[in-house]
């Protein structure tokens, strides 16, 4: 189970929000055809947490996450990544502070697991040596360093996740800046063992090594358990933000999903738990 911060560091967290975001969204919209898919979307995103994206289908989270990796047009609003507008970092640049595993990452080319990984070494400038240690450590990272001479299309789903995992993780091994991490749905792939470890990573990233991770989940019981942060959208709107026993209620899980949940809070971490 991962650690929860203190009430002190969550008071002092918020208190510098501004002055501190790694990721700042100013009256975001997106529109894809006359269609309104974001509309005046506002987040100050911390570094040293994980902020999960929560919604139903169609709801905006992947488009929120395209949009903070320039793969979607904004219709209004503004970016900013580590005080910097978006659209005037260099992608090359951008490439050494964010670093992106989407929802489906398709290679068919028979490349060796190891070679998949040493993609994400293209944005560094590190010698031969220390990119082979860099993929070593990340392969470790995601368990998987059995199979690092197998053919990647011979892997199952989730192993590929895990490779693919493995490979944003070494893009990101030498930033100078806080790392962004952007998942969108990371464990759809997975069984239940490697989802938690792979949440568990998440966690530890970003507790441990100051990394800002922003990660779309369908699990609401994960999403509680492993972000400090819930941003739950609907029909491309925010609709509540914060902690997640405070984000996160009957009424507001009854308004965006159309279930009526029974929810009980975990005496143990005083988190929600919805069955």
């Amino acid at each position: 189970m991962p650690e929860q911060k203190s009430a002190e560091t969550e008071s002092s967290t918020s208190s510098s929000a501004t002055e501190n975001a790694v990721v700042s969204i100013n009256n975001l919209s997106v529109h894809i055809g006359k269609k309104p898919v974001l509309n005046d979307i506002n987040l100050e995103i911390m570094p040293g947490q994980v902020t999960a994206l929560l919604g139903p289908n169609g709801a905006g989270k992947s488009t929120l996450l395209k949009s903070l990796c320039q793969e979607t047009e904004l219709s209004a609003g503004s970016i900013s990544m580590l005080g910097k507008p978006l659209h005037n970092w260099n992608r090359a640049e951008l490439a050494k502070s964010l670093a992106v595993l989407p929802q489906h990452a398709s290679l068919t080319f028979p490349f060796k697991v190891h070679e998949v990984v040493q993609m994400g070494l293209y944005p560094l400038s590190i010698s031969q040596q220390q990119g082979l240690e860099i993929v070593d450590k990340q392969l470790q990272q995601v368990a998987l360093s059995a199979l690092k001479y197998r053919s990647y299309p011979t892997l199952s789903g989730g192993e590929k996740q895990r490779v693919q995992l493995a490979r944003v993780l070494t893009q990101l091994a030498q930033a100078e800046s806080t790392p962004i991490l952007l998942l969108d749905e990371p464990t759809s792939a997975l069984d239940l063992a490697q989802q938690h470890r792979v949440l568990e990573l998440a966690h530890t990233l970003a507790h441990k090594h100051n990394y800002c991770v922003i990660v779309v989940l369908h699990d609401l019981n994960q999403a509680c358990r492993y972000a400090d942060r819930l941003v739950i959208l609907e029909q491309g709107e925010v609709v509540s933000d914060g902690k997640p026993a405070e984000a996160l209620t009957a009424d507001i899980i009854e308004k965006v999903w159309h279930y009526k949940p029974t929810l009980v809070i975990d005496p143990n971490n005083k988190l929600p738990l919805i069955f």
